[in-house]
């Protein structure tokens, strides 16, 4: 068992378990689901501020708030104990582009030549942790969710912004990596 939790899942497995949350809050009353949304209760919950976007009945999604926990927490689990020391294998072909740009440290889930604290005081960490950050938020929030809240309970509400938003992800990602990202590395 342990073998088996420790191991990547293969789509067909994880994607209909992902899938089943759907009907599955669907049943419970729930037409809500993603990640962003959960900033959003928290700072309903702790900030006693007269702003009428914090204004509903927050504990009415609490449900959401142990989601992200559970996240957060399975993260630590998995990473305490099921990580593999092995590590991260990349393909040949990308491990010779990534080193033209000067990453040949990605041992871990990230590349540690871009993200780490020294880079963070470069142009290019600025870019990628600060400016991509703030780009991420306010996506999120102009987009009215983040990707999993269009693209899994969305899409399956068969909701028209929720199609717009998820193709305008994936166009968005595609430019991001193909055409954005090789100048923002050679910085």
């Amino acid at each position: 068992m342990l073998e088996m939790i420790s191991q990547p899942w293969p789509w067909y497995v994880a994607g209909v378990l992902i899938g089943l949350t759907v009907p599955l809050l669907l049943i419970l009353g729930n037409k809500h689901f993603g990640i962003s949304s959960s900033l959003r209760h928290v700072c309903a919950a702790c900030i006693p501020a007269n702003i009428n976007f914090f204004k509903y009945n927050w504990k009415r999604e609490v449900w959401n708030l142990f989601f992200v926990g559970g996240i957060f927490i399975g993260a630590l689990i998995a990473s305490a104990w099921f990580a593999s020391p092995e590590p991260v294998q990349v393909a040949p072909q990308l491990a010779t582009e990534l080193s033209g740009y000067g990453i040949t440290h990605y041992d871990g889930l990230v590349p540690a030549d871009l993200f780490n604290w020294a880079d963070l005081a470069t142009a290019r960490g600025l870019v990628l942790m600060v400016l991509g950050g703030f780009l991420v938020g306010f996506g999120t929030r102009y987009a009215g969710g983040c990707t999993s809240g269009h693209a899994i309970m969305g899409l399956s509400n068969l909701q028209l912004p929720s199609l717009i938003a998820t193709m305008s992800f994936m166009v968005g990602g595609f430019i991001m990596a193909n055409l954005i990202l090789p100048y923002i590395l050679a910085l």
